[in-house]
């Protein structure tokens, strides 16, 4: 019996002392991971610095600044773009109504190279052609619109198109207009129609 009352005491003791070797080995263990976390957080403190909302605050006055400096940017460009799109307009304003006058000046000038004869009623007629063409080119004139192209100007590529060769003969010397077939207009800078000429070579 007594052996029995040793055996068990025995037993309590060995239970007792495993129950302090776990306990020992949580609290290591509990140590451990405080530990562990205190580590992390102090490494994620170094690797994240703290947020500063003046810094936040700053940077996004500094993008809405940039914004808004691009975006006059971009309306001095509308801006610039607009008036020299009206300038030109107003420039170049007559261009389609002188390309319509063009043909009509054309036709007056052929009536006019046509001999008049000695019959009063057609002289009248030419004299009248004569003031109807010369009230037409002074309109050309006044709205900016000049002739280009006359016999013995050095031809010009940009304003003139030589459709024919002819031999160079008395003042005529190479490379200038020798015959205008075709009258060449320009407004302001701006070619209308090329003269059409005959260069001489």
């Amino acid at each position: 019996m007594a052996k029995s009352e040793d055996e068990k005491d025995l037993k309590q003791a060995d239970i007792e002392e495993e129950t302090e070797a776990e306990e020992f080995a949580d609290a290591d263990q509990t140590q451990e991971e405080a530990k562990d976390k205190s580590e992390e957080t102090q490494a994620k403190s170094v690797e994240e610095p703290a947020v500063d909302p003046l810094a936040d605050l700053q940077a996004a006055l500094e993008k809405k600044d940039d914004e808004l400096l691009r975006a006059q940017a971009e309306i001095q460009n509308i801006q610039s773009r607009n008036a020299r799109e009206i300038q030109n307009i107003r420039k170049y304003d007559g261009q389609k109504l002188a390309e319509a006058i063009l043909p009509v000046v054309d036709n007056l000038e052929r009536a006019l190279a046509v001999e008049v004869g000695d019959d009063d009623q057609v002289a009248q007629i030419h004299k009248g052609v004569e003031i109807t063409l010369k009230t037409l080119k002074q309109a050309l004139t006044t709205n900016g619109i000049q002739e280009v192209g006359q016999v013995g100007d050095n031809f010009d590529p940009n304003t003139m198109q030589g459709v024919q060769s002819v031999p160079a003969e008395g003042k005529i010397k190479a490379d200038q207009v020798a015959t205008v077939l075709q009258k060449g207009y320009v407004l302001q800078d701006r070619i209308i129609r090329p003269a059409m000429v005959a260069v001489a070579q």
